[in-house]
């Protein structure tokens, strides 16, 4: 009995200075990330992984700093004099709805105004932005206020599509329309091709109205293959305009998968007319 005491009591001390450890741990990594130099290096990196993935370079980098600065950080080292996100964010609010509206006014010719708003509205907005942000790594480099930090305010999809608008209005201010359109089309527009926004209208109907715009014209979808178990099964579909292939898509329903090729024939006749 007495060594089953011993050894509770052991056991519950090598808990406790463990748990103090790991406390203290914790808080100097806290530390760490909100010293100055640390904080630096974050821009840094930053400015990096910028030019190793998307091959941008700043020429000012105080306006990537800005981009990517809260105000909490700001409040609390004002003897820095430093620049928060809010205004370059409102700028490149405004950038990506006119590169969006640009791009899809020119991609889809005959595409309705109704139709192409709604699309739009999907692509710039909270969820979007954030998710571009996250598949960006933009959260890792946010400059944040202490109680922000403990807040873990990065994950907030507000905060992140505020980041995401900030970087493109700072880019826009830096090196102009260009790169901006180019930044876009490497991380936003291949989602359209990916399938990311088709919820928002039917493609079996839009590429029903262009293909009759001109007469009658006979679209059938016939399926090709399913493959996989009952609860788990996918089929692949081809679309076919007078008898002709004109796109084909997978999907783990009919339905999804017709959409799909819809979407895939719409998008090559459209290029088809640049």
């Amino acid at each position: 009995m007495m060594i089953a005491r011993e050894a509770y009591r052991t056991g519950i001390k090598t808990l406790f200075w463990w748990d103090i450890g790991r406390i203290y741990s914790i808080m100097l990594y806290c530390i760490d990330i909100l010293k100055p130099e640390r904080i630096a290096q974050m821009i840094t990196e930053l400015a990096a992984m910028l030019k190793e993935r998307f091959g941008i370079v700043f020429n000012n980098e105080d306006l990537l700093a800005e981009a990517f600065t809260q105000a909490s950080y700001v409040n609390e080292h004002q003897e820095q004099n430093l620049k928060f996100y809010e205004r370059v964010e409102f700028l490149g609010d405004a950038v990506l709805e006119l590169a969006v509206s640009e791009y899809l006014y020119k991609r889809y010719k005959d595409m309705p105004q109704g139709k192409l708003t709604r699309l739009r509205a999907a692509m710039v907005c909270e969820d979007s932005f954030a998710s571009f942000a996250r598949e960006c790594d933009f959260p890792k480099y946010i400059r944040l206020g202490k109680g922000e930090q403990k807040a873990k305010a990065w994950e907030r999809d507000s905060l992140l599509c505020d980041i995401f608008e900030s970087f493109v209005g700072a880019l826009y201010l830096d090196q102009g329309r260009e790169p901006v359109l180019k930044f876009v089309h490497q991380v936003i527009f291949p989602k359209l091709d990916e399938g990311r926004f088709d919820g928002v209208f039917d493609y079996k109907t839009t590429l029903q109205e262009y293909l009759q715009r001109d007469g009658d014209v006979q679209i059938d979808y016939n399926l090709i293959e399913q493959d996989g178990p009952a609860n788990e099964r996918s089929y692949e579909i081809a679309v076919l305009a007078d008898g002709q292939k004109i796109g084909e898509g997978w999907g783990h329903s009919k339905k999804e998968a017709e959409q799909s090729a819809a979407r895939q024939a719409y998008s090559k006749l459209q290029q088809k007319q640049d």
